[in-house]
């Protein structure tokens, strides 16, 4: 999946064109069937021209598949860390793969994640976690908590503090972690970048994978969904099951889209709901009038037995 870079390396130049390939793949999503190449644009994925080096740049989507438990890095306070060790409250996890020396694309894809992650009800450290994991095995310690440090300043969320963690780690455990996700992406020697796929990934409590969206800005609604979905229902609103119940992910669309059927049920049961909430207080209302009209009966008729009872005899009988 990756050429290590340690033989490779001369010292890093400025040049930007890996990262700009990227960022022109950065919609290579799924490599379907036919190994079709795709590219974004305003309205999503298109079919793309073909480029140098993009059938290296994609994702294979792995759902539902698990993510391995035992692989070792170092967070970013230096401490020696396993994958399951963020699994283990029970939370969905938000997983992103970027390299620390990007000049463009893992930057952005971190940003995005930022943003998205700043406009979601739900924060990192409460409600689920956040991993980054460094693609990069030359990748340091320093690096790492320096970019958390300045994502972390304008988020506008003090729980992710403790919520998103940053990882580095040695080449076998940064291919083992990308392998798992089907996150394809290649070192460049001439350019001393990286060309890799911008996409964000959520997994379940479990460790396994449930959603993947991709881009350089995530629409809060499908953010909301994903980690939704990741959650498989665990602690979640009534509203937020019945948002799970109506949304679906659409592949080609790279995005939520409406259930039309399921909303019809939706409706269909609330309108239920509804006309036997009218029957039930009108049956109600009509069963109190005529209970109050029977007492008014049974009050009249004994006022005037009373009234009779008082009278004369003589004028009971005549």
């Amino acid at each position: 999946m990756t050429t290590s870079p340690h033989l490779l390396r001369a010292p890093r130049s400025t040049a930007y064109a890996v990262c700009a390939l990227a960022l022109a793949s950065s919609g290579a999503w799924v490599v379907p069937a036919a190994a079709q190449e795709w590219l974004p644009n305003e309205n999503g994925a298109r079919p793309s021209r073909a480029a140098p080096g993009i059938e290296r740049i994609r994702v294979n989507e792995q759902l539902d598949q698990q993510l391995p438990m035992d692989l070792e890095f170092t967070d970013h306070t230096g401490r020696q860390v396993r994958l399951g060790d963020y699994f283990s409250a029970g939370k969905p996890v938000l997983l992103t793969f970027a390299y620390h020396t990007c000049p463009t694309l893992c930057s952005m894809v971190l940003d995005a994640t930022s943003r998205g992650i700043m406009q979601a009800e739900w924060s990192p450290g409460v409600e689920y976690t956040a991993v980054t994991i460094s693609i990069d095995p030359d990748d340091t310690v320093a690096q790492a908590a320096a970019k958390r440090a300045e994502l972390l300043e304008t988020l506008g969320k003090p729980a992710a503090e403790r919520g998103w963690h940053f990882l580095v780690g040695d080449q076998d455990a940064i291919t083992a972690a990308t392998e798992a996700a089907g996150y394809h992406y290649f070192y460049n020697a001439n350019q001393e970048q990286y060309a890799h796929p911008a996409a964000i990934m959520f997994l379940t409590p479990e460790g396994r994978f449930a959603r993947y969206l991709y881009g350089l800005e995530f629409n809060p609604n499908d953010f909301r969904l994903a980690l939704l979905e990741a959650s498989q229902g665990r602690s979640i609103s009534t509203t937020e099951h019945f948002l799970l119940y109506c949304y679906a992910y659409d592949a080609s669309a790279n995005t939520y889209t409406v259930m039309a059927m399921n909303v019809m049920k939706l409706g269909g049961l609330i309108t239920v709901f509804v006309l036997g909430g009218f029957l039930t207080f009108f049956w109600r209302r009509e069963r109190r009038r005529a209970t109050s009209e029977s007492m008014r009966a049974a009050q009249d008729a004994e006022s005037i037995r009373i009234a009779l009872d008082a009278q004369p005899n003589q004028v009971r009988t005549s």
